[in-house]
């Protein structure tokens, strides 16, 4: 103590104090942390995200366009937490890991903002959303344009980060901005966390379209192999040709089949999924289809027969023979007047329901996917096997069961709403852990023992943990054509030319089926928006006021008078 006080009574005691600050800030800058009071840990990152940027081992940089001049609050709002969550990450990336903000449109004459738009959408698949709403009541109608995205380079190669993508739309007011933005955040580590294991990623999964029971295959599903082959390492395998199902694929994606499955091909995709491969089934079980509505002006639907059902029962899935309608759904376009001046309306069509995610980090979030004439789907008992719903109907649908006439009678009058109570109609579910194998004591020893020459001995029980997703419907993953444009997204409606969410829920499937990182669990994250209350804030405007300004006056004047009042009794005397 007494060596403290003499180096503070020296006339170098300020030289001792800059050298103190000197190693504050230098301790401050190289060891530092962060302790997590919220409620749902929004600042501490997941042990997926830890070890992805702890085994970075070359320089990833991140561009993020947020950055731009005055700014509205709420998007102010996310570009801090954006700043906050890569420094943050930089923690554990080091300098491995580097970002900068920068506005593109920065320098650029008015006359090249589209062509740079364009290029950003084409090369990196993100487009700049307007901001139309005012700040508050008496403000002027302000039209602004925000890239919400970012581009990550490694090495030679750059990615985009669309962070509005899948994002449902709340609206333009301030407070359901404010909600928007708030998903937007608890999205951030997924997509960049995503993008950053997608381009430092060495190998590349594997994924098998299955093909030779009349698979969807060509224009329709344009948009599925393009993303699928722009993710991963794709390639087609007709089940009917080959022996077995090579264990190399990571995941199998059966499409829509049309034709009946034989018993020889059912046991080559249960003898895949016994030794732990993963499957994405999109089925329709009924004949339903959007073509057929428009050249024959209706059709009877009616079951496919395609001979699954034993199959997704005795993995603890069952596709019901029905169709079902919802009061959240897709409009089509219906012509009206007369014919010297026909017009367009657009109507409501129950058969296309818009249908919501569950809390699954496949579905949370996630703006509404688009089915057309899907059928429900229900679980069943199956040892050992876990079923979460992934997407369901909403509180106002209807399950009309078959054969069922369909026809544009549906689009002439508007849905009786006492028609449509059922709620929550589920149609898409995952199924995860070691499965039976269905063919358990029905096949003879002499077709076991073929099996076994052949290199594939017959498996009851699949040794290792495996998954499935099973979805009632499919033409999630399908797209229409234009004559003039060509194959369009999946997904996307020609008359509102509105683009739902289907592409986002086909890609997280796939990424829960074959990506082992947990990364996508980060999806699951869920902020609390609080919001202050407007009423409160108006009947109670004085007196936060008087709180927040006039009491810290009053306190240190009441400091100030208790001091002088100790004062006075100490030195009275």
């Amino acid at each position: 103590m007494k060596n403290i006080n003499k180096i503070w009574s020296s006339k170098f005691w300020w030289l001792f104090l800059l050298i103190l600050v000197i190693v504050v800030n230098f301790l401050a800058s190289s060891f530092h942390s962060r302790l997590d009071l919220t409620k749902e840990k929004r600042y501490t990152l997941s042990k997926a995200t830890k070890q992805l940027l702890k085994n970075l081992n070359e320089p990833v940089v991140i561009d993020v366009f947020v950055h731009k001049k005055n700014l509205p609050s709420e998007v102010k709002k996310l570009e801090n937490s954006i700043n906050e969550f890569l420094l943050n990450c930089k923690d554990y990336g080091k300098n491995n890991l580097q970002f900068k903000f920068l506005n593109p449109y920065e320098g650029l004459p008015d006359s090249l903002h589209k062509r740079l738009e364009d290029s950003l959408y084409y090369f990196y698949g993100i487009y700049p959303s307007v901001l139309s709403a005012p700040e508050k009541v008496g403000d002027e109608l302000e039209i602004s344009k925000l890239i919400h995205g970012a581009v990550i380079k490694y090495r030679d190669t750059a990615i985009g980060v669309d962070l509005l993508e899948g994002q449902k739309s709340f609206g333009t007011k301030k407070e359901e901005r404010a909600a928007l933005y708030n998903n937007v955040e608890a999205t951030l580590e997924y997509k960049f966390m995503h993008a950053v294991e997608k381009i430092v990623s060495e190998k590349k999964p594997i994924i098998g379209y299955a093909l030779g029971n009349g698979e969807a295959f060509g224009y329709n599903v344009n948009d599925a192999f393009v993303t699928l082959r722009s993710n991963y390492n794709t390639d087609t395998i007709n089940i009917r040709q080959v022996l077995s199902i090579p264990t190399q694929f990571d995941a199998l994606v059966i499409l829509k089949p049309t034709l009946q499955f034989s018993e020889a091909d059912k046991l080559k995709i249960d003898q895949y999924a016994m030794q732990g491969g993963k499957i994405f089934w999109m089925i329709d079980v009924m004949y339903a289809e959007f073509d057929s509505l428009y050249k024959s002006k209706g059709f009877i639907a009616f079951d496919r027969n395609l001979n699954l059902d034993d199959l997704l029962f005795k993995y603890g899935a069952r596709i019901n023979q029905n169709l079902l309608q919802d009061m959240q759904c897709d409009q089509l376009g219906q012509m009206s007047g007369n014919q010297d001046n026909p017009q367009q309306r657009l109507v409501n069509w129950p058969f296309f329901p818009v249908l919501n995610g569950t809390n699954h980090p496949i579905s949370k979030n996630l703006d509404g996917v688009r089915a057309i004439f899907p059928n429900t789907i229900d679980t069943v008992k199956a040892l050992g096997i876990k079923k979460t719903f992934l997407l369901r109907s909403s509180t106002n649908a209807r399950v009309l069961s078959t054969p069922a006439k369909v026809d544009f009678e549906f689009l002439q009058i508007a849905p009786d709403a006492n028609l449509f109570i059922v709620r929550d109609v589920p149609v898409a579910v995952l199924l995860e852990g070691k499965f039976q194998s269905l063919y358990t004591g029905r096949i003879s020893k002499t077709m076991a023992d073929s099996l076994a020459s052949h290199g594939f001995p017959f498996i009851t029980k699949s040794k290792k943990e495996a998954k499935m997703i099973v979805v009632a419907d499919g033409d999630i993953a399908t797209n229409q054509v234009s004559s003039q444009d060509g194959p369009m997204p999946m997904g996307y409606n020609f008359f509102t030319r509105h683009t739902f969410a289907n592409k986002d829920f086909f890609l997280n499937s796939l990424e829960y089926l074959v990506n082992p990182s947990d990364i996508l669990e980060t999806r699951a994250k869920d902020y609390t928006l609080r919001l202050l209350d407007p009423v409160k804030i108006k009947d109670q405007k004085t007196l936060w006021q008087f709180i927040n300004i006039g009491l810290p006056v009053l306190l240190i004047m009441l400091f100030g008078f208790i001091y002088q009042q100790i004062r006075k009794r100490k030195y009275a005397a």
